[in-house]
């Protein structure tokens, strides 16, 4: 099954890893909560706040994203905030800004970790107050908007080390949403081999290549480092390059072919004496959470399990 309410091509998937996401994003849509979606690069962070929009009663106003790391160090006030004509040199003309730009809409500010810190601390106000005031204006403006913030950074151990305000880090992240790299999402990969190429081939007007068992295999068990961004890439390519034929294990790059293969016998080996899984799991949740400083998400990612299902299992074992 496919979660058609979240259509776009990169939020497809059936794993239980994701359709965990999936179901506490439809319930945070219909609020107005602050959101900090955290994820590796690739795993559809932009596209998972878009969604959120579009299933929010905010969904006729303005979606508006700002990439926090692309914006010009000596211009980012102005780039958020706005700015009065005249406030500085080449301020010839008047600014509303990216955030009065979202106005009863939803502000997306991915890479927020990027953000100087001075800047943190006026858009902390704008979040706590709901005013924003341009850069050369005597008075602010109250501005009604959703935030949706997102890193594929660690927000907390940046905290630690003084680059991002504390006070800050908690407003936005009231609501935590995880978007699992694709290695953890079981069995999506060839749901999304699928459904990407067939897409791929209808805009581009051709016929979409088949996959061989070596070749579907081999993509099975690759890392994707690049997560979701990464397999599309590599389904455009097959499709452009491999139109109508088999895509064979030789014809995948060199990248996913030289990729050892996992020892069939495992990373563990079962003593003699045999052992109680269960003690081993709360073992291994122990110390997670100690490696992680009790950082659950974190902690997660170490184990290979979604957030909840980390939760579900601590609270089966009395571990909170």
């Amino acid at each position: 099954m496919t979660m058609s309410d979240f259509d776009d091509d990169t939020l497809l998937g059936d794993s239980p890893e994701f359709n965990s996401i999936i179901r506490s994003a439809r319930i945070i849509a219909a609020t107005d909560v602050s959101v900090l979606v955290l994820g590796e690069s690739g795993t559809g962070k932009e596209l998972l706040a878009k969604e959120l929009h579009r299933s929010s009663p905010r969904r006729n106003a303005p979606f508006i994203a700002i990439n926090c790391a692309a914006l010009p160090e000596q211009l980012v006030e102005s780039e958020l905030f706005g700015h009065r004509k005249g406030a500085f040199t080449g301020a010839v003309e008047h600014q509303p800004g990216r955030i009065r730009t979202a106005e009863g809409g939803t502000l997306f500010l991915d890479e927020v970790g990027e953000l100087p810190l001075t800047i943190q601390a006026k858009l902390l106000r704008f979040l706590e107050s709901g005013e924003c005031q341009s850069v050369g204006e005597t008075a602010p403006h109250k501005i009604n908007v959703r935030v949706i913030a997102a890193t594929n950074r660690d927000l907390y151990t940046q905290v630690q080390k003084g680059l991002f305000r504390e006070d800050l880090y908690y407003r936005l992240n009231v609501v935590p949403l995880e978007l699992p790299p694709l290695r953890q999402r079981h069995g999506d990969v060839a749901l999304l081999l699928e459904q990407l190429t067939a897409r791929l081939a209808a805009r581009y007007a051709l016929e979409a290549p088949r996959y061989s068992s070596k070749a579907l295999t081999r993509l099975e068990g690759y890392a994707w480092p690049g997560n979701i961004r990464e397999l599309r890439n590599f389904c455009e390519r097959m499709v452009v390059l491999l139109s109508g034929r088999t895509v064979e294990l030789e014809n995948l790059p060199q990248e996913i072919i030289r990729q050892p293969v996992a020892a069939s016998s495992g990373p563990f080996t079962l003593p003699d004496s045999g052992i109680s899984l269960d003690e081993l799991e709360q073992e291994m949740i122990r110390q997670a959470l100690e490696r992680t400083r009790g950082n659950r998400s974190r902690a997660a990612r170490l184990l290979g399990l979604s957030r909840d299902t980390l939760l579900y299992r601590i609270k089966k074992h009395a571990l909170a």
